[in-house]
């Protein structure tokens, strides 16, 4: 594939977050009252928390104030200070390919993709290319914020190559006339979830960062 950037998304893909942030994200509307469970957040993972909520709100018929949304960070923050660990292998991907241009597109906020890099050690692998749902107008699914990040950049959207572990991401990729490659090698991931992103339009579905490399670069 030989792509002129590779964006990778970050929660899933770079760092083993989601078992984490899901945990988090339903142990603070549990408090608040909103009967969220792991399943029906795992549902929407890849989305903006904005959008999370929304469909939430709408699944369960409880509202979700502003206050409740802003305990969330806090929370998963503690839980990432805890646990959170870089995906294997990716460290030594990184460090095998230095001259390829690299960015991260991610629905999470700046602060938090910037902590989660920062505490698995990954942050110096990508310095300031780090984007945020939160610069653009529409979360993924939509192309806004991997087009934002290709223009910022500097690459054709044809020449880029997106890592992603949602259904959503690569739905995104895609609308952003990007090729895919979906990457399954969370702990969050379920047995059917590499059939969810091929048929989200991922030319190719890999389980490790081998995997990755050998798409990416083999032959």
């Amino acid at each position: 594939m030989h792509p002129d950037l590779i964006v990778f998304d970050c929660d899933g893909v770079l760092v083993d977050s989601e078992v984490l942030s899901i945990g988090g994200v339903v142990s603070v509307l549990n408090e608040a009252g909103v009967p969220a469970t792991y399943a029906m957040i795992a549902r929407y993972f890849g989305m903006k928390q904005a959008d999370i909520m929304l469909k939430v709100s709408e699944e369960t018929g409880h509202d979700i104030p502003m206050e409740v949304s802003a305990r969330i960070w806090p929370a998963t923050r503690e839980r990432f200070e805890r646990e959170l660990k870089p995906m294997p292998g990716l460290a030594d991907f990184l460090r095998r390919h230095p001259d390829v241009p690299r960015c991260v597109a991610s629905s999470s906020g700046p602060d938090r993709i910037r902590n989660s890099l920062h505490l698995t050690g990954l942050l110096p692998f990508f310095g300031e290319n780090l984007f945020s749902s939160s610069q653009v107008a529409r979360g993924k699914p939509e192309p806004d914020l991997f087009l934002f990040a290709a223009a910022t950049m500097g690459a054709e959207p044809s020449r880029c190559v997106v890592i992603e572990d949602s259904r959503f991401g690569v739905m995104g990729a895609i609308a952003a006339g990007m090729r895919a490659i979906g990457f399954a090698g969370g702990s969050h991931i379920e047995p059917h979830h590499a059939d969810a992103l091929a048929e989200a339009g991922a030319l190719y579905v890999e389980r490790d960062w081998e995997g990755v490399e050998e798409r990416l670069f083999g032959g």
